[in-house]
């Protein structure tokens, strides 16, 4: 009797093991949460080129942000009637790269010296910006911003301000992934908008 309880005992404890395993494993392999950063650097087709290919990097989404219009259109911001700025949504994941990994792909991406304007784009409309979602991307972006001021390459100051997040619209269908799906009209643009050589000219070898 003593041996059939004792047998009895040992296979529910395998069973309650097993289950444990079971759940280590797959608490150990299932994905970490992705965060979100938000930039505004100009044509978002641009800064989507740019964050894309950053490692840990999930997905990109071209939309609008900081105006006052509800679901904006393109038409209503590029004419820069409704206070909202071109940007860029990036959802990555924290294991595989950090917030100040991507504060650097953004500084490296855009001309923080101009106000109201990226390169040939001009308004409000296409101003740099970061968005930050938390007291902690606050904290980088600030810390980020200050070393720059620090270390960078021109005499110029840093104009690019630092923003609380609001309301993120998402863009047309047909902007998103432009680079990719349009790619000659698309280096027609980046070429003739002076993107390229006015990062070169900024940041040097240092340009992304």
């Amino acid at each position: 009797m003593r041996f059939t309880n004792t047998l009895r005992w040992l296979a529910g404890w395998c069973s309650v093991a097993t289950t444990l395993a079971l759940v280590s494993v797959a608490s150990a392999q299932a994905p970490a949460k992705p965060a979100v950063a938000t930039f505004a650097g100009g044509c978002f087709w641009c800064v989507e080129e740019a964050f894309d290919p950053v490692p840990g990097v999930i997905s990109t989404t071209s939309g609008y942000m900081g105006g006052r219009k509800r679901h904006p259109t393109y038409e209503e911001v590029s004419a820069g009637v409704t206070g909202h700025t071109e940007v860029v949504q990036v959802a990555y994941d924290p294991t595989k790269v950090s917030y100040e990994k991507l504060l650097e792909t953004f500084w490296r991406n855009i001309d923080p010296t101009t106000k109201d304007r990226q390169f040939c784009d001009g308004g409000s409309q296409y101003r740099s910006e970061i968005f930050v979602h938390d007291d902690a991307q606050r904290k980088a972006a600030e810390a980020s911003k200050a070393a720059l001021e620090k270390s960078k390459p021109f005499k110029e100051p840093i104009v690019t301000p630092i923003t609380a997040a609001g309301e993120f619209w998402a863009a047309e269908d047909y902007h998103q992934d432009y680079y990719k799906r349009n790619p000659v009209r698309y280096k027609y643009y980046k070429t003739g908008c002076g993107r390229e050589a006015r990062l070169k000219q900024l940041w040097g070898s240092a340009a992304k």
